[in-house]
Formats: C-alpha cells, sequence, structure tokens
C-alpha cells in the first residue's frame, strides 16, 4: 500500500483510502450472502443465525495498555495494525472492537477507530451514529424508565418506593448538568414526582447485557433480571416484575446483530457493543467476538483503557461468561505516556528526557506483573510516535529485554500492517506456546475479597476501606443471594489508585468502595470508587468545537 509522506489527519488519510464494498469483505470472510444485511454499501449487521457451524474456534489475542494519559496510548491503532499485519503474513485474520461513544467524541479523548494507516473503515460513520445500535440501547433503557414513572403514577401496585428507585435514565453524551434531575413536576396529570438522573448510555446495563448475551433468548432472560429498584419493604423489583422484558428485547432487535466493517488494508472487523471500562466492563460484545471466532483462525480484540481495567473484566467477567480464555496479551505503551508517568507535563513530551522514560517505567512493568499473575506472557508493543528519539525506544526496548519480556517497537500509525510485523512475530510464538490462564478469584469467593483480590493483586494497593453505606449493601448483596458473581470495578482509569492524579506506580495506597450496584442482568456487581461519574462531562475545550462540514458534506475536524 503506498504510504502519503505529508502528515495527515486521521479523518484526511481516512478520505483518501480506497475501501471496498461490505460485501466483498463478507465474501473474503466466509460470511454468506444471506447472512448480511446492508446498511449501505460499506456497512452491515451479520444475522448470526445464519452462519455455517464451526466445531474449532479461533484463537484470540487481547489488547490492552498502560494507564491512560492525555498523550495517548493508541491501543486501537495497535489493534488494528497488528490485525493487518497478521492478516499480511497469512493469518486468517478479523478484528473485533467496542463502537465509540459520542460522548467522549463530542468530548475529550475523540472517536474509537483507530489512527493513521490502521483505521478501521468507514471512520466518519462509525464514530458518529454508525448503525444506530446505541441510540437504540438509549430508547431501551429510557423506556424501562418510562415504565417504570407510569407503574407509579397508575397506581404502584408493585409498591415500589419511589426514593428507592436505581434505575436512571441515559443520553448518549457528556452532560453533567444531567446527573441529578427532579421528574414528575407539574402537577398529578403529571406523573409522581420523584428524583432522578441521567448516566451516559455505555454505562447503561442494558449496554453490558447486549455485550454479554449470547442469543435473544438470554437477552430477554438477562433484561428480565435488571433490579430497577426496591418496595417500601425494601425487596427487590425487577424487570420480570414490571413485565417489559419482551418489549425491550424488541428494541434491542436489530442493535443485537453485530456490525460488519473493514480496515483500510481490508482486513473483516466486528464493531459491536461499547461499555466504558472505567464504569463499565471496558469490553466489546461476546456476540462479536464468538462470531469472529468462528470465522477467522485469529480475533484480535482490545479491552478499554489499561490492564488493571478492561484487561482485568475481560479476564474476570467477559472470558468467564464467555467461556473462553486469551491465548495471547499485547500490552500498548507509549515513550510519550510513559514520560508522563514519569513526571513530564504533556506541553514537554516533544522534548527528549530518557530519564522521565525510565521514571514511567515502573507503570509499565506493573501491568506486565497483572497479566502474569493471570499466567499468561504478554507482548509489549511500543506504538511509536513521530517524537520519539532512538535513545527513549531503546531505553525501553532494552528494560523489556533485561527483564525477559517480548517487545517490539509498532510503527501501524505510519506504515499500516507492514509496521507491525515485528509485534505479529511475537504474538504468533505466543499463539503457539501454551499458557496458564487462570482467573485471580473464585466467584464463590465473599464480594468483600473479590475486591480485596483485584485491589491487591492487580492495583498493587495494599488494602479496601468500605463506607458505611457499601457495608450495608454488603450485608443486602448477602442477604439477597446475590454474591456469587464477578465484581467491576468502577474507578478511575488514570491510577491504579482511587486519585487521578497519583500517576506511576503508587504503592501502600487503599481504594475506598463508596457504593456497591447489583447488576443481575450483566451478572456482576459494581463497585464505585473514589469520585467515578456515570455521567461524565465536557472538557473546557470539547472536541465539537474543532468540527465542521461543508456544502458537499465533508466533515473536518473529526479525531
Amino acid at each position: 500500500m503506498t504510504k502519503i509522506t505529508k502528515l495527515l489527519t486521521d479523518l484526511e488519510i481516512a478520505s483518501k483510502a480506497d475501501i471496498r464494498p461490505v460485501k466483498e469483505i463478507a465474501e473474503a470472510a466466509g460470511i454468506p450472502e444471506e447472512a448480511v444485511e446492508l446498511y449501505g454499501k460499506y456497512k452491515a449487521k451479520i444475522d448470526v443465525t445464519k452462519l455455517p457451524k464451526k466445531t474449532c474456534n479461533g484463537k484470540v489475542v487481547l489488547v490492552t495498555a498502560i494507564s491512560p494519559t492525555p498523550a495517548g496510548e493508541g491501543k486501537s491503532t495497535v489493534t488494528v495494525g497488528l490485525a493487518d499485519a497478521l492478516s499480511q503474513i497469512g493469518e486468517k485474520a478479523m478484528i473485533a472492537l467496542r463502537e465509540p461513544s459520542l460522548g467522549p467524541v463530542m468530548g475529550m479523548k475523540g472517536g474509537a477507530t483507530g489512527g493513521g494507516y490502521s483505521q478501521v473503515l468507514p471512520m466518519e460513520e462509525i464514530n458518529l451514529h454508525f448503525n444506530g445500535d446505541l441510540h437504540a440501547i438509549t430508547t431501551a433503557n429510557n423506556a424501562l424508565s418510562a415504565m417504570i414513572d407510569n407503574h407509579l403514577h397508575q397506581g404502584n401496585s408493585l409498591q415500589i418506593d419511589p426514593r428507592r428507585i436505581t434505575w436512571k435514565r441515559v443520553l448518549d453524551m457528556n452532560d453533567r448538568a444531567l446527573r441529578n434531575v427532579t421528574v414528575g413536576l407539574g402537577g398529578p396529570a403529571h406523573g409522581v414526582p420523584r428524583e432522578d438522573g441521567f448516566d451516559i448510555t455505555v454505562a447503561s446495563e442494558i449496554m453490558a447485557i447486549l455485550c454479554l448475551a449470547t442469543d435473544l433468548v438470554d437477552l430477554k432472560e438477562r433484561l428480565a433480571r435488571i433490579v430497577i429498584g426496591y418496595t417500601y419493604g425494601k425487596e427487590a423489583v425487577t424487570v420480570r416484575d414490571l413485565g417489559v422484558e419482551g418489549a425491550l428485547t424488541v428494541l434491542l432487535k436489530e442493535a443485537f446483530k453485530p456490525n460488519l466493517v473493514q480496515t483500510i488494508e481490508g482486513t473483516p472487523a466486528l464493531i459491536h457493543g461499547g461499555p466504558f471500562a472505567n464504569i463499565a466492563h471496558g469490553c466489546n460484545s461476546l456476540m462479536a467476538t464468538n462470531t469472529a471466532r468462528s470465522l477467522a483462525d485469529i480475533v484480535v480484540t482490545e479491552a478499554g483503557f489499561g490492564a488493571d481495567l478492561g484487561a482485568e473484566k475481560f479476564m474476570h467477567i467477559k472470558a468467564r461468561q464467555g467461556s473462553f480464555s486469551p491465548d495471547a496479551v499485547v500490552i500498548v505503551a507509549t515513550v510519550r505516556a510513559l514520560k508522563m508517568h514519569g513526571g513530564v507535563p504533556k506541553q514537554q513530551l516533544q522534548e527528549e528526557n530518557v530519564e522521565a522514560v525510565r521514571a514511567g517505567i515502573p507503570n509499565l512493568e506493573k501491568h506486565i506483573d497483572t497479566i502474569r499473575r493471570f499466567g499468561i506472557e504478554p507482548v509489549v508493543a511500543l506504538n511509536r510516535f513521530i517524537s520519539d528519539t532512538s535513545e527513549e525506544v531503546e531505553e525501553i526496548i532494552s528494560w523489556c529485554k533485561a527483564n525477559n519480556v517480548a517487545a517490539a517497537v509498532a510503527d501501524v500509525w505510519g506504515k499500516g500492517g507492514e509496521g507491525g510485523f515485528e509485534l505479529a512475530g511475537h504474538v504468533m510464538k505466543q499463539l503457539n506456546s501454551l499458557n496458564n490462564f487462570a482467573p485471580l478469584y473464585d466467584v464463590k469467593d465473599k464480594t468483600a475479597d473479590k475486591v480485596r483480590t483485584i485491589v491487591r493483586e492487580v492495583y498493587g494497593g495494599e488494602d479496601v476501606q468500605f463506607t458505611d453505606k457499601a457495608l450495608k449493601q454488603l450485608i443486602e448483596i448477602e442477604r439477597n443471594g446475590w454474591g456469587e458473581m464477578p465484581v467491576c470495578m468502577a474507578k478511575t482509569q488514570y491510577s491504579f489508585t482511587d486519585e487521578p492524579k497519583l500517576t506511576g506506580r503508587p504503592e501502600g495506597f487503599t481504594i475506598t468502595i463508596r457504593e456497591i450496584i447489583p447488576k443481575l442482568g450483566a451478572g456482576f456487581l459494581v463497585c464505585l470508587t473514589g469520585d467515578i461519574m456515570t455521567m461524565p462531562g465536557l472538557p473546557k475545550q470539547p472536541a465539537a468545537l474543532n468540527m465542521d462540514i461543508d456544502a458537499e458534506g465533508n466533515i473536518t475536524g473529526l479525531m
């Protein structure tokens, strides 16, 4: 593939790429025509019920990263570049990614389609409304809210306590003004007044359920198990009690089908589901991953943020519920991010600073340690930026060699799959080796013990402190028989601790659990730490300020 030497934006590179009709991508992937439901020329839904049965499933490569920084790590870029590299060396590879949320796209983080010459296409459509999945999830979530408030208005036969309704409305946007609202004002004709609030759509339990369900029957059963609140007698009330699980499943019928697109180099990519890893479990749908496993020999997938969040939840939640394990793990690091963990401010990252790189390596070291604790030997992918110097790069590669860690420089932003050949070689070596994967805790362990295990073994912390509210909830969880589920830690992505500014590799810290929320449909317990928000806010200078469109419909400023 001919590369353009001028430094272009991701959007400019994507717009100049040769994109093939998605029907051709489907055919090359072994997807029969009757299973392909076109959404225009370059996107499609896959009806998995019409796929041929396969007895041998492909191997799974999980791409994770060090603790993220404002400098960027490029996990999605490496995921795409690695899959393209594997395809170029003759492997039948496929990608499984999460869908972007409009909140980060319009906010600070930007899109989630990779970058440079390692992108999935059509980049603009995927990063904006895509095939409408997040809108369907938003609608289903808010339909449930409407049913709850209507039940209160129509006599409240279930005796739901309006003060103990835990279900919130959602919106796929960062909007701090909606975190706490009051509904039902205006008199008896307009509902029962009560306090409510909005989460971002990707934090909805319905998003998690869509990503963990295995078929429509399982989807409906999971929806039925959702706890929406409690009665005056403090008994749990579920969607099954309201009798609306069928209606919610109907609303999600099309969204439940995985979406097929392609990389710049034509590698098939399934993009489906998008829970955040700092407030949810951070992985694309089981449906997409298992569909890719049935079609390809190698599936390259990712989990959100660092290994302390997305990868931990991949191991303990997604892999456990999907009855498979990762066959290889890649940890993405950058010189820039390690310099920030070493104390360099963002505005000084262009300057060479080998000492700062060295000071930041302990963050990488802890993530390597975490993956090894799961019984897997990781591969480090050093995602190269133009500003990186050879001395800074060599500092990281030399450290990896000295510590028996396989590592490769990945120049996939600038070279696409070609820039990932060395990384692909290391990954293939791991795929052809046996690992000793095992979760760090048993779901039958006490909830508090599961949390302590994560804090001590994954975060490197010393202990856990539960607030009085969380302690009461632990008792309630055990009383209701909900204790035998994995935990989903809601924690800042920027630090191993619950303090975002404590970067690098802190030690001797305590994590505070302020609240525990049962998500029976998703099948896990969410433990809220620190000041984590389930409805983010926009930054002072949102990315939306840079976006525009001309008379011909050409978009600019979309990251």
